[in-house]
């Protein structure tokens, strides 16, 4: 009987250096140690931690199925683990993602992201890991509707039969919590409805119909909405299957090569353009920005995670980089101004509802 495997990205900003534009190495070195020390007692088969911005992102495999709480509990203890050393070096927002003082299960709704999702492995598992810094959840909509439903961008939609037959999008309601799938290509202008809404709409998983299984997860997080206050961008992961069935590696990537804005950056609070970038460069600095992604992509073996390769290393990409900076300071220009400070109903944990109430009774009729 073949056995399924679960791959989990679970992901956390629990201190940044300097400021909030990268993970202190030792930091990373103290979570993947506690991975590593517990992790064959939990169930774990293999493991990658590797980090984007300030946030550390944890890859690992198992055969326990999504939401387990012995996993997500190692997870948990070693983002613990790192906060203590992210306190020692007084490093900035020492576990800040980490909302919650106990475990209860599992870490949705704790603070920290999640993107997994369980298969039975294919002769040939290729899989790619998407991780993004100062950004939301829905800046996965625009990429993900373009790998699965845009034969523009994914010519197999048009040439594999496999594809041919399409997708099921899981769309979650940020504000309410509610799910809807729906199916391309025939109700491809109903999903758009929802997924250019990115502030309230995003991913939550793609499935092939032709195969029957999972194709992509997201994580779905809303750090503000758990917390009641702001406490930073969601910083979303995303997890892909790719070949035989499912949309090519160089599909999957395609979509960055055209730099498209996203919420977050400086704040949390402005519009700008989601870079791709290899991992030696996903450190933002420029305005805490502007927003970065990276991806790394795996062999799975057995569950054993054979790499990474750093996809987003390649020149073929300079070009996107270029335009996402050109793309960068012309939106610096319009300083406090929309569409580069996003809109009000975007920024209720900031000071302006404060500002707001303060000066509500200066408010008079006109005329």
């Amino acid at each position: 009987m073949t056995r399924e495997i679960t791959v989990s990205v679970i992901k956390a900003d629990i201190g940044g250096f300097v400021g909030h534009g990268q993970v202190h190495p030792e930091v990373v070195a103290r979570v993947r140690a506690h991975l590593e020390e517990e992790g064959p007692r939990r169930g774990l088969i293999d493991l990658h931690v590797t980090s984007v911005g300030d946030d550390i992102v944890c890859v690992v495999t198992h055969r326990r199925g999504p939401d387990d709480a012995a996993v997500h509990g190692l997870a948990w203890e070693a983002f613990l683990a790192g906060t203590e050393v992210a306190r020692r070096l007084k490093l900035y927002g020492a576990g800040q993602d980490l909302l919650s003082d106990s475990f209860s299960g599992n870490v949705r709704g704790l603070g920290p992201g999640v993107a997994e999702m369980t298969f039975v492995e294919r002769p040939s598992e290729p899989i790619v890991v998407l991780m993004a810094d100062k950004t939301e959840p829905g800046a996965w909509n625009l990429p993900l509707y373009r790998i699965f439903a845009d034969p523009f961008n994914t010519p197999g939609l048009v040439i594999d039969p496999k594809l041919h037959a399409g997708f099921r999008f899981d769309i979650l309601d940020l504000h309410t919590d509610r799910r809807i799938s729906l199916f391309t290509p025939e109700e491809s202008y109903d999903a758009l409805v929802f997924l250019g809404a990115t502030s309230r709409y995003a991913i939550q998983a793609v499935h092939s119909r032709a195969l029957g299984t999972v194709a992509a997860a997201c994580s779905t997080q809303r750090l503000s909405r758990i917390a009641g206050r702001y406490v930073g961008k969601d910083d979303p992961v995303a997890l892909l299957r790719c070949q035989n069935g499912l949309p090519a590696v160089g599909e999957v990537l395609e979509p960055f090569a055209t730099p498209h804005l996203v919420a977050g950056w400086m704040r949390g609070s402005h519009a700008g353009p989601l870079m791709p970038v290899a991992l030696a460069d996903a450190t933002p600095s420029r305005f805490d920005g502007p927003p970065r992604v990276a991806a790394i992509g795996f062999q799975l073996a057995e569950g054993r995670l054979v790499g990474p390769r750093d996809l987003f290393g390649d020149v073929a990409f300079d070009g996107a980089r270029r335009e996402a900076l050109e793309m960068a300071a012309y939106l610096r220009r319009m300083g406090p101004f929309q569409p580069h400070r996003l809109p009000l109903d975007e920024m209720e944990y900031t000071t302006l509802p404060e500002v707001a109430a303060r000066l509500a009774g200066r408010w008079s009729v006109s005329g």
